[in-house]
This record gives structure tokens, sequence and C-alpha cells, in this order.
């Protein structure tokens, strides 16, 4: 996907800023500038090994502030076994990722944010280790190591992730007006129509402006429906093209979206009728909720970060999200949702020292722990969670129950998921039909 997709899961620099600088003040005196602890108890780290004068590079999506909340979850380690982690971050990564492979200058280790990117480098990857195997057989479910897997082989650990498909509301605005959270998706379109005809907000607010990438917050609707109506079986023939892109089952998913995104009596408050979706920048769209004009609001778990300085986000507070609701209930807790995926360009003994201490319960609960990040791994305390909807997501993806896909536009082709599937959501909103537009994203389709 591309990077501007890719780096939509970040909080703003603002928001991770009073993270970082409330870590800084719970610093001890040993504390170094990378923000470990130079007295570390080492003997956690053990297992790992000493080296000395190694070095491991590590290329990411992940910047500014992130990153640096990432290199403070590896500083302990780094120090305790003698590993110097040479960390860059770029907003090029996925077009730099492949050219420095083919280049001769690939790095170390690379952390990636779509499997689908993943595959097309499995071939310059060296398969994980067996440690790193076998963490992910104990801390994550089949889907996630599946997503690390390329015709057969592991190649890499998933690492942190998000949960999409939460619909924003205020609290105290649901109390007042005696509406209840929706629990199916019928009572989720009859609350709809129930806010419609009081005529005093609009149901929903919506923006999917955002850039190149403009579209990409529908995909997530659709997806979201696709997986709900349909179950993992489906979703998963969709995304992998047993089935076309506009088999039945998936313009029945498009339209029932349609029924809610394509009616300017359901959207879009505070910002005008259903094509002012496509010039309303995602992270902006759902303030309406706060100020009135909307009732809802879909959008994935770092929506959070989104809100104004100052909003509280809980249960009691200004506001909070429920998950978008099934419409076929034999289907149980289905949720979809990204992360990223650590795969490796070496391995020394050193690089498979760091890949696998990234894909440990340890490292998740050192990262998770400092704000703005959550893991489905197992091993992760969600005590350690800096917010309650942090908390919610990573009991949703621990539970054994929950039936979890990765983003289906991530794991097309990048020729349908970066670009006719968002392109398709722009002209379906700007009128074109279900069949037209599926069949366009078709059309689309890589024929190898």
């Amino acid at each position: 996907m591309a990077t501007i997709r890719s780096r939509k899961f970040l909080l703003p620099a603002a928001a991770l800023s009073v993270s970082l600088l409330a870590l800084a003040g719970c610093g001890s005196e040993g504390s170094d500038s990378a923000g470990g602890s130079s007295d570390a108890d080492c003997t956690a780290y053990e297992s790992y090994g000493t080296f000395e004068d190694a070095e491991v590079s590590v290329y990411s999506t992940i910047v500014d502030v992130e990153a640096e909340l990432l290199e403070n979850s590896w500083t302990d380690f780094a120090d305790c076994t003698g590993i110097e982690v040479a960390y860059e971050g770029s907003k090029e990564f996925e077009t730099q990722i492949g050219v420095r492979a083919q280049g001769g200058t690939a790095p170390d280790l690379a952390i990636f944010p779509q499997p689908g990117l993943l595959a097309d480098q499995a071939e310059n990857l060296k398969p994980a280790p067996q440690a790193v195997s076998d963490l992910v057989d104990e801390n994550w479910s089949a889907d996630w190591k599946k997503y690390g897997t390329v015709d057969g082989t592991f190649y890499a650990a998933p690492m942190l992730a998000n949960v999409k498909g939460y619909v924003w509301y205020d609290p105290a605005t649901f109390e007042e007006k005696g509406w209840e959270v929706p629990t199916t998706w019928d009572e989720m379109t009859a609350l709809t129509e129930k806010i419609a005809s009081e005529d005093e907000m609009k149901p929903w607010c919506a923006g999917f402006e955002s850039g190149e990438a403009t579209g990409w917050p529908g995909t997530d609707w659709i997806e979201d429906a696709v997986l709900r109506e349909h179950g993992p079986e489906v979703y998963d023939q969709w995304v992998t093209h047993e089935i076309p892109f506009n088999d039945p089952q998936i313009v029945d998913s498009f339209d029932r979206v349609g029924e809610i995104l394509k009616d300017d009596t359901y959207v879009n408050g505070g910002f005008g009728d259903v094509r002012s979706i496509l010039s309303t920048p995602f992270a902006e769209a759902g303030q309406p909720v706060l100020d009135g004009q909307c009732a809802m609001h879909h959008q994935a778990s770092f929506q959070a970060a989104n809100w104004p300085e100052g909003t509280t986000v809980a249960e009691d507070g200004d506001v909070w999200a429920f998950m978008t609701p099934p419409i076929d209930a034999s289907q149980g807790t289905a949720i979809t949702g990204g992360g990223e995926l650590i795969g490796a360009y070496a391995d020394r003994p050193e690089v498979q020292a760091l890949q696998t201490y990234l894909a440990s319960a340890e490292f998740a609960n050192a990262r998770v722990s400092q704000g703005g990040a959550i893991s489905a791994n197992k091993g992760l305390d969600p005590e350690v969670a800096q917010s309650d909807l942090d908390r919610q997501s990573i009991e949703l993806l621990q539970d054994p129950e929950t039936v979890f896909r990765f983003d289906g536009s991530d794991l097309m082709p990048g020729a349908v998921g970066a670009n006719s599937f968002w392109s398709g959501i722009v002209n379906w909103l700007n009128g074109s039909s279900t069949e037209e537009v599926t069949q366009t994203v078709e059309d689309s389709w890589p024929a190898s």
C-alpha cells in the first residue's frame, strides 16, 4: 500500500510528544540519552547472547516521534547484547526497499507495513530462524503467521497492529437522545434512519481525502462489510482473487455500504452532501461528532489521535467507539486491521538475535507501554496500554474467538489495492454504479 496510507496509523507528533516527555520525566539518573537505562537488568536478555562491535541496520516507514519510541523499545536489549541498532525511517520505504534490495544495499531488517510488499521481496529475504517461528507459534494466531509466509516459507514475524472498523460517537449525545449502541448491522441501520428522521444532525460524517491515496477509508468500509456479511472464507477468496472482484457477494456488500454513504440524508454531517466526503480530509472527518453535527464516524483505532487536544476518549468521556456490528450473527466477532511484519535480508547471528527480540512479548510490552501502539501478541499485558481504547483493542486481538483479517486492500496487488480500488471508491461516490466500479476494478487485476 502506498506510503501515505501506511503512515496513517501513526499518531501525530504532538500527541506522541506528550508520551515521550512523560517517559523522559520518569527516567532515572542512570538513563542514557536514548531512553534506556544504563543499569538495565540484563538477565532478561542473556538468551540472545552478547556481541562485540556488532551492528544491525533496520529500515521502516516509521518516522518522527514514533520512531523515537520504537528505538526506546530496544535500548535495553542493545545495551545488554552489545548490538548497535542503526535505525532509519523513511516516507519512501515502499518504493526504496525494492531499489535497495536490487542494488545490493538492503538493510539487515525491514519492517514491512503490508504483506503484499513483503511477498514482493520474499525472493530477497532470509527464512526466519526457528526461534522466531517458535515465538510466533506461541504468541500469535495462525492467521498472523500466514501473513509472514510466502509460498510455504515463513519469513517475517508480526510486530505491532491496529484495529479497524470502529464507529466513533459522543456518549453524552447518545444518552441524552436515548439512542442505544447497536449490536447488529440492522440495528445500526435502524439507528441511522431514526437520527435522520429527527433532523437535528446527520447520522454520519466521513472524509476520504488523502492526497494520492484518496478513497482508502471507503475501502475499509467495504472490507468490514464483506467480512461481516460473508465471513472469512469469502473474504480470503476475494483478496486472493479466487473469486472475481465483482462477485455478486462483493456487489451486495458494496450496495449495503452504499445505503449509508451514498444517501444525502445520512451523510455528510458538518461538511455537505455525499460528494463532500471526497474533499474532506480523513483526519478531520470525525470533528462534527464533537460539534453535534453528526452522530457517528467510521474509522480505525488510530482515530483516537485525531481528536483535538484535551478530548477525553473513554466510555464516559467526550468520545468513544463501538465495533462495527455483525451483519450475519453466525460469523461471530470479526474484525479487520493492519500491522507490520519484520523480514531479514541477512542472517548473521546478531541480526537473528534482534529479529527474535522483536517477535517477543518483551518487546511488545516495552513498546506498547509507551503509548501510541498496540499489538496482537498474546504475551502482551493489556494493562500496560496507555488508554482504555488501546486496552479494548488488545483484548479483541487476543481473544481466541475473534476472527481477524488483515486489511484487504493491503493484501491485494498494488495495482488494485493501492490504485483501482481507491479510485473506484472515488468514482462510486461521484455517481458510478456498483456494477461499473467493481467491473473496472476486476479488469485492473494483474493477469499473473
